[in-house]
């Protein structure tokens, strides 16, 4: 009968949905009883609506037209050579548009999940809590802490959540830092140098859209949930480790991998560990997370170069 089909009638609204993280999110959403609205810009349509985060008017329009309980800010500039290369765009975006969403949130009494970096620290005494002392290193982080404090300046109710290094299923393979390094791994005839000097924690996108909606439906009970929060995986790795860690999983050599244990010296300035203390969400029962194998090779096997399989296949 008509009154046993749910409708869902708690609304979300997703930016930076077309991303690697915001289509994890808005897919959680989704699936979970929620009237999901995502919005990106370059890569919108038709699925999600086509929304410069820049324009104040086309930003209010949205949030009056859908009223949404929830907002999921997960559109940023990510790549911290491009932030220190294009300081004034990256600022737009990652502060002033953070902020602005934050006003308009808080204007319609929704509540605002912002996503933000390890990259506020600087990695040279983790694991890092909420409340410890932000000292971004970089450009990128710079502006991330910038946007977490123009967002809780302009939204007293507001959520930080601080995630680290992403990986998930991507639509290319530079679209996350762990997987990017798949090409790497696979061409096993040229030896590779490796970072093996930076600590990371790869975290797995489905795992934060989890977090995303638990503290979502958390807060929709209890109006004390605001303020900073950390999600992470718990696996410690460098990119070295990374990389053979995905040569296992597809059974690939990984001789070729040279580990480099020397600090970069080339391109921004990156925190050493910047491991982040989960405690207070897994303490308020918040979390899931994909073992790093499990999750990499869900992610990385339709770029898998397979001469075996290949063959299997065509002859």
């Amino acid at each position: 009968t008509l009154e046993d089909i749910d409708i869902p009638s708690r609304r979300v609204l997703i930016t930076g949905a077309t991303g690697l993280l915001g289509r994890a999110v808005f897919k959680e959403f989704n699936e979970n009883n929620w009237n999901a609205v995502g919005c990106g810009y370059r890569r919108a349509q038709p699925k999600f609506e086509q929304v410069n985060l820049l324009n104040s008017v086309a930003v209010h329009d949205i949030i009056h037209d859908f009223q949404p309980h929830v907002i999921v800010h997960c559109a940023a500039e990510r790549r911290p050579d491009v932030v220190e290369s294009q300081p004034d765009a990256a600022s737009q975006l990652n502060v002033a548009a953070s902020g602005n969403l934050a006003k308009e949130a808080a204007g319609i009494g929704a509540f605002l999940i912002y996503i933000s970096t390890d990259y506020v620290f600087d990695g040279t005494s983790p694991p890092y809590k909420e409340t410890d002392v932000p000292n971004p290193l970089n450009l990128y982080g710079k502006t991330k802490l910038e946007g977490e404090k123009a967002v809780l300046e302009n939204n007293e109710g507001a959520a930080v959540l601080r995630i680290p290094v992403l990986y998930g299923e991507v639509e290319r393979l530079e679209e996350s830092a762990v997987t990017v390094m798949f090409d790497k791994v696979q061409f096993s005839n040229k030896s590779a140098n490796m970072d093996h000097w930076q600590q990371r924690f790869p975290t797995n996108v489905k795992d934060v859209a989890v977090v995303c909606r638990q503290l979502a439906e958390k807060r929709m009970l209890d109006p004390s949930i605001k303020g900073t929060f950390h999600w992470s995986g718990n696996e410690q790795m460098t990119k070295y480790e990374m990389a053979c860690a995905i040569a296992d999983a597809f059974n690939l050599p990984s001789s070729h991998l040279r580990p480099i244990t020397d600090c970069p010296v080339v391109g921004a300035l990156r925190p050493r560990n910047a491991q982040l203390d989960c405690s207070k969400l897994e303490m308020l029962g918040i979390g899931q997370r994909t073992p790093f194998r499990a999750g990499i090779k869900e992610s990385l096997w339709p770029f898998l170069i397979d001469k075996r399989w290949r063959q299997t296949v065509f002859h």
